[in-house]
């Protein structure tokens, strides 16, 4: 048959059915008949979740760069003894630049103390984490797909090492909706210093509906513009308007279904509107006490705007919303030169504050319903690398790094996975990003298989089509 006779024929029976099913999207614009575990209407309702849930919230603390393994949670002794000699294994696995530039062993940068009941490892940079060794648990056996901070971004964030994929975020209030109709279900705290790698990327909705794309609030000054009316309304008034809009918006939506965009839009115009009764009070740290500004480090010149992101946070959360992350400028961890004053000098801006965190939420009972999540995209290498004829810094290490959890369903005060006696390499409990990201679904109630969006015929997940595994071990 040739080609044009083949396409002559399409149209007719069962063959022109589905083809015209795959063409929709091209006809109709982008997802127009797409399906899911969860189903249209496409909104920010609470949703069941798959089975009981241990936490409700995830506040993820997002460490651009990729901090070092071997010089914050995972002592290798063996370093410091072939401390300035060449790698004893192959280096071709080390890093992924030119081999010219693949120094020699370095050694643990800080020194190492065990903290709390559970002995757990870390270094000095992290004294007010170290008081909560006993309530988080280390995934010291995480690995990744991709050496480069673009792509091991993408990975991390949406399982995927391409753009346009819809993020952890995205997914999990794709998933279990909102508790509050008055904030966004998925807030995302960057750093006035500038948006991380990536930029808007990292919180995506991908092919999801936009609705539950990430909703960032500003970093400085007031996160939120136009909060307040331009006019002051009587409550009446301005409730019979908001009914009036809403009916002309459900006439407008049912003269063009299957527009996910368009829900969207009306979805954030209402949220904008209701956001003018709650937001205020959510987003004003002035009412926190001083002790409790005084646990996050803020009015300290070094943690005052980490602390404020971490104690909005925990306002947020404790408000209904579903995720939350805080991120740093653009790569802050990431040391090819100088490690030791590169990673005490992030240490010095975010370990009170997350100490802080971690501390205020146990204090208020909140620590059992919210996941707190830690951790960069990679690791770092057991050699230096040439930096302007330097070797003072560590190469992107994809094979193995850190990651902890708590709160949530976790185990605290656990150690888990080990990496090879250089720090470079997993050799027991290997946890890829699918498990991870699984692991997390599975902790907010939900079945990463069961939890899916139908696109051009494929069931769409975020942990992709081959299974991963929940971490059960590290589970409280």
């Amino acid at each position: 048959m040739k080609r044009r006779d083949f396409f002559a024929r399409t149209s007719d029976g069962l063959l022109g059915a589905a083809f015209a099913h795959l063409f929709t999207d091209d006809l109709f614009g982008s997802d127009s008949q797409a399906h899911s575990a969860i189903g249209p209407p496409y909104n920010l309702q609470p949703k069941d979740p798959h089975h009981p849930a241990s936490a409700k919230s995830v506040i993820q603390l997002f460490m651009n760069g990729g901090p070092s393994q071997m010089d914050l949670f995972d002592p290798k002794p063996v370093l410091n003894r072939y401390d300035g000699q060449l790698f004893p294994g192959n280096p071709e696995e080390i890093g992924n630049s030119n081999q010219s530039d693949v120094g020699t062993v370095m050694g643990c940068q800080y020194e190492f103390q065990r903290h709390g009941d559970s002995g757990m490892w870390m270094a000095d940079p992290l004294p007010h984490l170290a008081e909560m060794a006993d309530d988080i648990c280390l995934i010291n056996s995480m690995w990744t797909d991709h050496p480069n901070h673009d792509n091991a971004l993408y990975k991390i964030h949406s399982g995927r090492l391409f753009m346009g994929y819809p993020t952890l975020g995205a997914w999990t209030t794709y998933g279990l909706g909102s508790e509050n109709q008055n904030l966004p279900a998925y807030v995302v705290l960057n750093d006035p210093l500038g948006l991380p790698k990536n930029g808007t990327r990292n919180w995506t909705a991908g092919f999801l509906p936009p609705t539950f794309e990430g909703t960032r609030f500003r970093p400085t000054g007031s996160p939120i513009l136009n909060l307040k009316p331009q006019f002051e309304e009587p409550d009446a008034v301005t409730e019979t308007a908001r009914d009036l809009l809403g009916r002309l918006d459900d006439i407008h939506r049912k003269k063009r279904p299957h527009y996910p965009e368009l829900d969207a839009r009306i979805e954030s115009y209402g949220l904008a509107a209701r956001m003018q009764l709650s937001a205020s009070e959510a987003l004003d740290l002035d009412s926190e006490k001083e002790h409790t500004k005084e646990l996050y480090g803020i009015g300290e010149k070094r943690t005052d705007s980490y602390g404020r992101r971490c104690l909005l946070a925990r306002r947020l959360v404790e408000r209904g919303v579903r995720f939350v992350q805080i991120f740093l400028e653009e790569q802050p961890w990431d040391s090819h030169a100088d490690l030791n004053a590169n990673h005490r000098a992030i240490c010095g801006r975010t370990d009170k504050p997350v100490a802080g965190l971690l501390s205020d939420l146990k204090q208020r009972g909140l620590l059992d319903s919210t996941l707190v999540v830690w951790g960069g995209e990679f690791g770092r290498t057991p050699t230096t690398q040439k930096v302007q004829d330097a070797y003072t810094g560590r190469d992107h290490n994809m094979q193995a790094f850190t990651t902890w959890m708590a709160g949530g369903g976790i185990k605290g005060g656990t150690t888990y996975g080990k990496t090879d006696e250089f720090g470079h390499a997993v050799v027991e409990n290997p946890v890829s990003v699918h498990d991870f990201h699984a692991t997390v679904l599975h902790c907010l109630g939900l079945h990463h298989q069961k939890l899916y969006f139908e696109r051009s015929g494929l069931e769409e997940r975020l942990t992709g089509f081959e299974p991963p595994k929940v971490v059960e071990e590290i589970l409280a």
